[in-house]
């Protein structure tokens, strides 16, 4: 199997090779649809839910499994609550993820969820995490996730 091509090696092949910008291809290949859908991703709806800041749409029983697997601990289990794989922003199988673009994309999402929750609740303080697993090459093991500091969370209960 080839390895997906790179954003470069793409943007370089439009206008019989003259390239094209980012900007442009996206104004060339997007559509306002996967536009709208993507704000869930890249600004997602955030809600504080019993002293919780949880991504929208949640399931009350998946928080109520959590907090028992995880003992009480309100910062493992926002953790995982709020935890993204980067492989599913997009289908299964999708055949251009690759690793610059898993990583790329972490580390915006990280500067955006940080920015999404000083701006959003501005009285909280928040750690948000990209992780990178140990083999770099396990492409839906990258994740992105966020949770309140213990004392900010505690303080709130």
């Amino acid at each position: 199997m080839n390895a997906p091509e790179s954003m470069k090696a793409a943007l370089a092949a439009w206008n019989n090779g003259e390239g094209i910008d980012l900007e442009s291809w996206v104004g060339c290949v997007g559509n306002y649809g996967l536009a709208i859908g993507y704000l869930s991703v890249f600004w997602p709806e955030l809600i504080e839910f019993e002293g919780y800041i949880l991504r929208a749409g949640f399931a009350e029983s998946s928080l109520k499994g959590f907090e028992e697997s995880c003992s009480g601990d309100r910062a493992a289990v926002e953790t995982m609550m709020n935890h993204l794989h980067i492989a599913d922003i997009q289908h299964v199988g999708c055949a251009d993820l690759s690793k610059d673009k898993v990583i790329l994309l972490g580390n915006k999402l990280k500067e955006i969820y940080e920015a999404r929750l000083q701006w959003q609740f501005p009285g909280r303080s928040f750690v948000v995490s990209f992780y990178q697993p140990e083999d770099p090459e396990d492409l839906e093991a990258y994740e992105v996730t966020f949770w309140q500091e213990e004392s900010e969370a505690n303080d709130e209960t």
